[in-house]
């Protein structure tokens, strides 16, 4: 019987043929810590688990990515939590990822920004992006709008280790967080500085994982700030059908739709070294895949296909 005694112990009073059952909670703590994007959905999962299991505890923090990877791998934390691909070398010192969730990164700009209606008409091309962000030959609003406002950019990009950043120069066509490394480029730590920083800035841009785009009460972007549209098919202007910015609900629809580009949409992973032999934070991992997927849309994220999740499930089968 393992540490957290969640088996159901049979009785057989073989005189009677009565059969009585104990029921054992599950018990303990499960830690984690990584992904400024998973952290609200591992929040919101804890304490629907905890619901249902109260002698339960979790230890959650967030800080990047690359922390999360790091502390795992340490055995500092049963669980972490990581929003990019798995690099080969960390798979080799163990890392086994379960995807549990989808989200995606954005780019943001302040809403005082004096090109702000001529971006919302015409959004922005994957290429002038990266001109701002990996080659530093996209300096001035007027070379991103085609219009006369000359004032200059300022932007932003994360300090720590992060799979937003990583995910976001994918989309870029760059590989590596490193390759964000246009002259300029201020460096803000986390989701919640890297917002702050273009909301204080009219001349901003900057990038923000979906949850902390959107204001969790309104469903619309966080005060001062703006989703800058993504013309996908390059025409020069944001048709109807890139239109779904409006609303937290309406990207996440389009996310699931696959009308918004992946990347910058992504999986999302809980990571633990090897794969997991702790019952309790199996359970609460299948947990996760299975009930607590009734969670995801209520808290601003895309649920997985089924078919995935059943792959996730199987991964975590016992070894015969």
């Amino acid at each position: 019987m393992n540490h957290w005694k969640a088996a159901f112990v049979a009785f057989i009073i073989c005189s009677s043929g009565a059969v009585a059952q104990e029921v054992r909670e599950p018990e303990g703590t499960i830690s984690m810590s990584g992904a400024w994007a998973l952290y609200p959905m591992a929040v919101r999962w804890s304490e629907e688990y905890q619901k249902l299991h109260p002698k339960v505890r979790f230890d959650i923090s967030a800080g990047g990515a690359g922390k999360g990877m790091t502390d795992v791998l340490s055995d500092a934390v049963g669980i972490g939590l990581v929003s990019r691909e798995i690099n080969p070398s960390e798979l080799e010192k163990g890392a086994f990822a379960i995807a549990v969730v989808k989200d995606a990164v954005i780019p943001m700009i302040n809403i005082k920004n004096p090109a702000y209606n001529d971006l919302m008409k015409k959004g922005a091309k994957a290429d002038a992006l990266a001109g701002i962000w990996m080659h530093g030959n996209v300096t001035k609003w007027s070379q991103l709008t085609g219009t006369d406002i000359d004032a200059p950019i300022h932007p932003f990009t994360r300090s720590d280790a992060c799979g937003a950043a990583e995910t976001w120069v994918k989309y870029l066509g760059g590989k590596k967080q490193e390759d964000l490394k246009a002259k300029g480029l201020i460096a803000v730590y986390g989701d919640p500085g890297l917002g702050e920083a273009v909301r204080r800035d009219p001349l901003a841009i900057g990038y923000n994982n979906v949850n902390f785009a959107y204001d969790a009460n309104t469903g619309k972007p966080v005060a001062g700030l703006a989703v800058l549209p993504l013309d996908v098919n390059t025409n020069g202007v944001i048709d109807k059908s890139e239109e779904f910015y409006g609303t937290q609900k309406e990207l996440i629809a389009a996310i699931g739709r696959g009308d918004f580009p992946s990347p910058p949409a992504r999986d999302l992973y809980f990571v633990t070294k090897g794969k997991p032999a702790n019952s309790l934070v199996v359970d609460f991992i299948l947990w996760a895949l299975k009930d607590g997927q009734k969670f995801v849309d209520s808290a601003g994220y895309i649920c997985l296909p089924a078919g995935k999740i059943a792959a996730q499930i199987t991964r975590l089968a016992p070894t015969p």
